[in-house]
Order: C-alpha cells, then structure tokens, then sequence
C-alpha cells in the first residue's frame, strides 16, 4: 500500500481527534506509521476518536492551531518526515454564529502551521487539507476545478479560500526547495464514527437510535458524497508521492499543486437520496424536513468536483460506487449502536476491505 512509504515514518497529524482525521490515524497505524496528533480535543461525544480507542495508539498533544507557539514546540519533538494538517472548524452553519473562530482556525491555524514546518528540518512533506467549499459556488452543474476561483459567500468556505491562497504564498515563497508541499480538496465524506452536528448522517443516527424521525434541512440539495476512506487514500498517495518524487512518477511533480479528491462526475446524488439508501439499510427508520429553508444560514445547493487532475497526475480515483459507500456507513452504526463488538477491530476491517476492493479495481495506490 502506497509503496510502502509509512513503514517506519514518523508523521504529525493535525485535528487527529476528528472525523477524518481519526481514520488517518488509524489507517497511518496500519501502515506501519509512529504517530502523533495535535488537537484541542474531540469535538463532542461520542467521538471516533474515543469509540476506537485512539488514545492509547498514539502520541495526542492537546493543544489549538490558533496557538502557533504550542503548535511549533509540540511538531518539534514530535520531528516528523511528514504533516497532515485537518485542525479546522469544519461546519458551514457553525461559521455563521462564530465567524471570528472560524476564521482564525482555518486560515491563520494554516499559516501557523506551515511557519511551525519552516523551523523544522525533519519535515519532508506536507499535505494541507481545505475543502470543495474554498471555490466560488456560482451553482453550475460542472465540476470545480483546481484552476477555478477561489472564494466564498459563507465564513466556513471564504476561510478555506483563505488557507489555499496562503498555502500557495508559502509553497512559493518559502518551499521551493523543499520540504515538498500540496494542498488537497474534497467533497462531502461520509462514514463510520461521525457525530458532528448538522452533517446528514450523523443526524440520522441520532434520531434513528432514539427511534424518532430524522429531519433533513435540504434534500433536493446535491452533494459530491463519497466513503471517508477515498479522499483518505487521495491525502496519503499524495503524500507518498511528495515524500517520494519517484513513486508512480508519470511526469507530474505534485509539489506546489492541488488536487480534488472525490467521485466520478456523474456520481452525484441529493441528501434525500442518502437518507433514502439508508432507511433501505436501516429498516423501520424514516425522515422529514423542514417546511421551508432557513435564510439567515443559508448553504449552497448545487455542489461538485472534478478530479480530472488527480487521475491524470497521481493516477488516483474512487474505489467505491455510492452503494458500496453506504453499505460501508450502514455497517459501521449498526455495529457501535448494536454493540456487536469491538468498534476498533471493525475499523480496522474495514479499511483493509477498502484497501482489498482499491486493489481488485485496478487503483495504483493499492500496490496493483
């Protein structure tokens, strides 16, 4: 699995106690990695991160990005070969009440931590992670492309537009000479050990396992959504490939890019179509909304990426079809709410199953 790069590597994963980032984690265990993670702290409870018993993996420094003094003391005893940043307020509709912290988190929690990367020699690479969001939504049906603007009407995605305009100014200024920089762009993920608020799966979970209907605030509203594990397996090739300039090279230098993570353009589907597949997965269940959409938060309807870039020059696609993505969500609730057994056995089960179905499809990051 990506050429065996994380074997033995020491890697610094920012917002380790989060969605995304306690998969990484996981999976960078299962690679072989030593690692450690700076966070200020689950952002609720439950909380993956706790569920599957992370802590006791790995090494977790307390602390918040905002903080860029606590940040370059911990990433310098950590001195890591390379750097996963994902600390950020990640919810639109929490950007709106507060602005100044999204803000700061997301784009000034960047630069604090790209300046900690420049006083660390050990530092090979860098994999910043923004969102599909930092493009200026115009609402079209093409998919966004890494040349498009940059932008946002909402404080969530203007702060992530934020963090690739001064990722890009550091990549420039600073790291042409290494250590080897990318930035990388997903859409909406889904998947086991999800409990942030107003997210479509995480809503329905709670409310199903109170045995109450789900309310859904925009069901026509479309969504790029994908398994968690993809744009994982995007952000660990690519940092394979800065790492390694070598590996997969077809010509392309990643350094200094960005790249979209997310599934085929056609493979695009509204959040009622979600909650429908997964009341098919969880009989009995149903869901509702709201009579009329809320304004004061307002969230962008149409939404989705091309990954055209990430094909051509890492040679990266999806492995999963919305079905199986589903199948993969259903089982991991089912599982922790029925208490069937170890929630931490079962993640790690289910990454190798991604891993095996990357490697039956031909994906080159799976060791084809």
């Amino acid at each position: 699995m990506f050429g065996d790069i994380y074997k033995g590597k020491k890697v610094f994963v920012t917002g380790e106690t989060g969605f995304k980032g306690s998969w990484l984690c996981a999976w960078l265990l299962k690679l072989g990695a030593s690692v450690t993670g700076f966070s200020n702290g689950p952002p609720g409870s439950p909380a993956n991160f706790e569920v599957i018993g992370l802590g006791e993996l790995i090494r977790a420094y307390p602390g918040d990005v905002r903080d860029a003094a606590a940040l370059t003391r911990e990433l310098t005893a950590a001195a890591p070969d390379i750097v996963f940043h994902l600390a950020a307020q990640a919810l639109v509709r929490e950007s709106y009440d507060e602005p100044t912290v999204t803000i700061e988190t997301n784009a000034m929690g960047v630069m604090n931590i790209l300046e900690a990367i420049r006083r660390v020699p050990s530092v090979r690479a860098a994999v910043v992670i923004t969102s599909d969001k930092c493009y200026r939504n115009d609402e079209w049906v093409y998919g966004y492309r890494e040349i498009d603007p940059l932008g946002g009407a909402d404080p969530y995605s203007a702060s992530k537009a934020c963090a690739e305009i001064i990722s890009h100014c550091y990549f420039q200024s600073f790291f042409r000479d290494g250590p080897a920089c990318a930035t990388a762009r997903a859409g909406n993920v889904i998947g086991g050990g999800d409990w942030a608020k107003d997210r479509i799966v995480p809503d329905c979970a709670r409310a199903w396992a109170r045995g109450e209907p789900a309310l859904i605030r925009n069901p026509r509203a479309t969504r790029p959504w994908q398994c968690v594990l993809e744009p994982l397996s995007g952000y660990l090739w690519l940092g394979a490939r800065l790492l390694d300039a070598n590996l997969g090279a077809n010509g392309y230098d990643p350094r200094g890019r960005s790249y979209n993570f997310g599934p085929p353009a056609d493979a695009v589907y509204t959040t009622g179509e979600l909650a429908d597949g997964l009341v098919r997965r969880w009989p009995g269940f149903a869901w509702t909304t709201e009579e009329k959409e809320r304004k004061e938060k307002k969230e962008s309807g149409l939404l989705k990426l091309c990954c055209d870039r990430a094909l051509a020059e890492l040679d990266w696609k999806a492995a999963l079809n919305f079905e199986e993505t589903l199948d993969y969500t259903a089982e991991w609730y089912a599982r922790y709410y029925q208490k069937k057994g170890d929630t931490r056995e079962f993640t790690f089960r289910q990454i190798e199953r991604y891993e095996n179905r990357a490697r039956e499809r031909g994906i080159l990051w799976a060791g084809i």
